[in-house]
């Protein structure tokens, strides 16, 4: 009798065993079952990959809405004064570009960028009579808070007079834009 009661409970034990190993790794071998991504991104290994021009854990945030809106410029190139003026980043044709009104203080057509995540990418361009490009990245700011700065390293070529004004990509020092 005692041997019958071993098999039957070693049996019941090891049938358990069996039960909540295979309920545990099917819960566990599909990361993705209880994550959403927005805005079209897509869940692998647990994580969400995020399409262009969104960021986040789950893809929530709208990484151009950072940069939208009107930003306070102090800068001083290698053959300008200091400068102090206000420039707006608005959208462009899609989710990564946008574009700048207002750079240089007198440049009225709009310079376009492309933006992944907390960086900016102003690629060479022609506008104006001027030849620009140039990168900028997104920082906390103590006063502005959470994206409140951009340092922009950008250079800017008149084309007429052949002078370029560097604003810390080789020489000068970069421009920074505040909200």
């Amino acid at each position: 009798m005692k041997a019958r009661l071993k098999t039957i409970a070693y049996t019941a034990f090891f049938a358990i065993a069996a039960f909540v190993s295979v309920t545990y790794t099917s819960c566990n071998s599909d990361k993705c079952k209880a994550i959403v991504c927005a805005y079209g991104g897509v869940c692998k290994d647990g994580a969400c990959i995020c399409a262009a021009g969104y960021e986040g854990t789950q893809c929530e945030i709208v990484s151009r809405e950072k940069y939208k809106g009107v930003w306070q410029v102090f800068e001083k190139g290698t053959y300008t004064e200091t400068n102090q003026y206000q420039l707006t980043i608005d959208y462009g044709a899609d989710m990564t570009k946008m574009v700048i009104k207002g750079l240089y203080n007198n440049i009225n057509e709009p310079v376009n960028i492309r933006i992944n995540g907390d960086e900016i990418t102003i690629p060479q361009q022609t506008v104006q009579g001027f030849e620009i490009q140039g990168t900028g990245k997104l920082k906390y700011e103590s006063f502005y808070g959470k994206h409140g700065e951009l340092t922009v390293r950008y250079t800017i070529k008149d084309l007429s007079s052949g002078m370029t004004d560097d604003f810390g990509v080789n020489i000068g020092e970069a421009s920074k834009w505040t909200k």
